[in-house]
C-alpha cells in the first residue's frame, strides 16, 4: 500500500525588525539630529554626545543595551538632577 502524500506545512513569515535610532535631539541645546550614540561592547561603555554643544553622558552597558537605552539614561539623570535642585 502507498502512503498518503502530506501536504507541505505553510512557511511562517519572518518579522521584519526594524533598526532603532541612533541619532536624536540634544535635550541642552535642542538641536535635531545632534546627538549621537556610540556603543562599546568590548568595554561595556555606552556613550551619547552633541556635536553642536559638547554635553555628553557616559555609563555602562549590558549585553541588550541598544543606543536608545544609553540616551534614555541619559534623559533620566537630566531629570534626576533638575529635581533635586
Amino acid at each position: 500500500m502507498a502512503k498518503r502524500k502530506s501536504r507541505a506545512k505553510p512557511v511562517a513569515n519572518k518579522k521584519r525588525v526594524e533598526k532603532l535610532d541612533t541619532v536624536f535631539t540634544c535635550p541642552f541645546c535642542n538641536h535635531g539630529q545632534s546627538v549621537t550614540c556610540e556603543i562599546d561592547k568590548k568595554n561595556m561603555l555606552g556613550r551619547v554626545e552633541c556635536f553642536v554643544c559638547k554635553e555628553d553622558f557616559n555609563t555602562t552597558i549590558g549585553p541588550l543595551t541598544e543606543a536608545i537605552d544609553v540616551y534614555s539614561e541619559w534623559i533620566y539623570e537630566c531629570i534626576k538632577v533638575n529635581q533635586s535642585d
